[in-house]
Formats: C-alpha cells, structure tokens, sequence
C-alpha cells in the first residue's frame, strides 16, 4: 500500500488494522488518527500508554451510557474501548511482562463480553470440550434456524475484535458464526499457558462434533476460515477432517517457519540443521541479552510451550503441510494478497498443492487490498468470499 503513517512497518500495521475495522464498529477515524498523532515518533510504550488512556476514556463513555439506560450507545463504546486495549496489549508484547499482559487482555475482554451481552443478537458465551479442558468462545446465531455456520480459526496472537467483523458479516449474508480460542491463542495463552499444536484437526474436530449438536447449524453447510497463521491450522485441520463443505484461507501457509528462518544469518541455520543445540542456543542467548529483546522472545516464544531457542525453532518447524496438503479435498478459497509479509508466495504454493477445487484470489494494490491479510480492504475480501461460498453451498 502506497501510503504510509510511520517508517515503521509493525506500526503501520497497526493502523492499518485498526483503520480498517472502522467500517465495522471496530473503533472511530478520529480516535485512532488523534492517537496515532499523540504518539509520533514514540516507541511501544508510549504507544501502550496512549491506547490506553483511549481505551479508559471510552470505557467510561460506555459505562455511563449503560446507566443511562442507553444500551445501542454502551454496546458501540464498549466494541470501541476493547479495541483500543487490544492495541494496548499488542504493543505490550513487545516488552511487558506476564502480569501486565494479562491485566490489559482482561481490560479487553472485560469490554468485549460487555459488548457481546449488549449486541443484537447477543454473542453466546460457549465452552467447547478438549481434552480435560474447555476452550471458550462465543457464537453468533442469525436467528435460531437451521444456518449455514462459519467457523472462524483465529490467527497467532489475535483479540476476538479482530474477527468481529468476519462474524459480522457473516450473520448479514445469513451465516452463523463460532469463534473461539484455541490452544495458545487469547485466554488458552494468557489465562491457562495451554501453547500452541502443530496437528489442528485434534483441535477442530472436537469443535465440529460439538457444534453439529445445535438445531440451528446446518451441519451440510459448514465452512472452516482461517486468518493469519489460521491460513496454516485451518488447511492442516481440512487435510483430516471432511465434514466441512468449504474453506477459507487468509493466506495459504504451507510452512509456517519461514516467517522465522528467514531472520536466521546461514551460520545459525547450519547449527539448527545439525542439531548442535548447545551452541545455537550460545548464540541466540548472546543476541537476546537484552530486556526488550528478551521481553520480545519470550512472548513469541511461550505459545509454543518452550523458552528454549533451539526447542522453539524445532517446533515451529512442525507446522508444515507439505506431506498432508494433497489430502485436502475440500473446495477451498486461498486469498493471496501483493505484498504478503510473512509467508510471501506460499498462497500460490498451498494452491497447487491440494486435491480438491481451489479458487485462488489476488487482491491487489491497485484495490487498496495489498498486505498481510488486507487490513485496509475487509469488505471487498467478503464479498468475493461470500459470492463464492454461494456457488459451492
């Protein structure tokens, strides 16, 4: 995308984001454009600390218009205010530690489950059984009928503002709509430390068999979405699972380490390659001696259940569909925006790889639609998608 807010790229994606949920509630011009202002040249913190004062000055709006009795206006400044702790903690990841990333995330939450009682219709609270645990989530039902039914699979580190409006748009082309955390993503992460798993369908599966025990699902019509690393765990869910009649991929991810590999210098890959453990780890330690570099692994680091530098590359490097992507049957939709930062080419790649029809579609920068998950274009991304699913549904 041609225009930029800062030189830095994590934080012009930040605005993207939250610019482009503007459309959907997620959040006003002016707010976040002021706030951007205020911060400047300023680092994570300052950013922290901005989105927070926002985010408390929209809460209390909320507060307020709920004691009123004013419930549509509570209902829109608590989405507001949820958003803005989401922007909060997503520059506390860099350099906070545990306790204040679990206090804003509970900031975020605490506004998004006000928001969801308030919503019409009101977002369900649910609990999905897995394994010993439950994973919670919330489901958006159009109006009690036999629906079609999307099942929204969350990036890595992702709030629930930031699927809102693939829920939302779902219930307006008449799906129902499930989201949920799943192994170390949100409250599996920050609340129970439950990391991330490679093998996704023993997550989706057990969701499947839940949700097809509800009169309004249509279990014939299921459709499976993936946003972010999601674009890795869904396709890896459909190569085993087959009661979905369609997915969605935000992008396709066939190897989810490259977005990691590609920062190693060769020498660092040869020690990982070997296996010399005890002198990749030497290295790596000597590069993270510092707080925020240290702050900034060990967030990355804990959804995969280890702080162990040649652990944590060793896992990321079983999140690959290379040997399983043939077995995906389901007619599948890969988004494959210009600019893809993280996993660049491997839309195209998981196309050529899977069995079944697949509908691969670029979204461009002449659309405004380039980047990661076409932050700034979500309209346009659903409704290709759900012109779509209309032909295979």
């Amino acid at each position: 995308m041609a225009y930029r807010f800062t030189d830095s790229d994590d934080v012009n994606f930040r605005v993207q984001l939250l610019l482009g949920g503007v459309g959907f509630g997620l959040g006003d011009v002016g707010e976040i454009l002021q706030a951007v202002t205020t911060i400047g040249d300023g680092d994570d913190p300052v950013w922290s600390a901005t989105f927070a004062d926002l985010a408390r000055r929209i809460e209390g709006i909320a507060q307020d218009a709920a004691s009123a009795g004013n419930s549509r206006s509570a209902r829109d400044a608590y989405l507001r205010a949820a958003v803005y702790y989401a922007a909060q903690q997503d520059a506390e990841l860099t350099y906070a530690d545990d306790d204040t990333i679990l206090a804003s995330f509970r900031d975020h939450r605490r506004c998004w489950d006000a928001f969801a009682r308030l919503n019409e219709p009101a977002l369900e609270p649910v609990a999905i059984a897995y394994e010993g645990w439950t994973m919670p989530g919330y489901f958006l039902s159009v109006d009690g009928t036999k629906r079609p039914t999307m099942v929204i699979v969350n990036g890595s580190d992702g709030p629930l503002t930031w699927i809102w409006s693939l829920a939302q748009a779902c219930h307006d082309y008449g799906f129902n709509a499930l989201m949920f955390d799943g192994p170390g993503q949100q409250s599996m992460l920050f609340e129970r430390k439950i990391p991330f798993r490679p093998d996704w369908e023993k997550v989706i599966t057990p969701v499947v068999d839940w949700i097809g025990q509800r009169e309004d699902v249509d279990t014939d019509a299921l459709v499976l979405w993936g946003g972010s690393q999601g674009g890795y765990w869904a396709p890896r869910a459909l190569a085993f699972e087959k009661r979905f009649a369609a997915g969605v991929f935000d992008p396709g991810v066939v190897d989810v380490s490259h977005s990691w590999l590609v920062h190693l210098p060769p020498e660092l890959l040869e020690l990982l390659d070997s296996g010399d453990q005890k002198t990749f780890d030497e290295f790596m330690n000597s590069g993270l001696s510092g707080s925020s570099e240290q702050a900034t692994w060990n967030f990355r680091a804990r959804p995969y259940g280890t702080f162990d530098p040649f652990e944590v590359y060793a896992a990321i490097r079983e999140y690959n569909l290379t040997g399983v992507a043939h077995q995906i049957t389901t007619p599948v939709m890969i988004c494959d925006p210009d600019h893809e930062e993280f996993w660049p080419g491997q839309s195209e790649q998981l196309a050529g790889m899977v069995s079944g029809p697949v509908n691969l579609v670029k979204f461009t920068t002449d659309e405004g639609a380039d980047g990661h998950c076409e932050p700034m274009a979500r309209s346009l991304v659903h409704q290709r998608m759900f012109d779509w699913l209309a032909t295979v549904l």
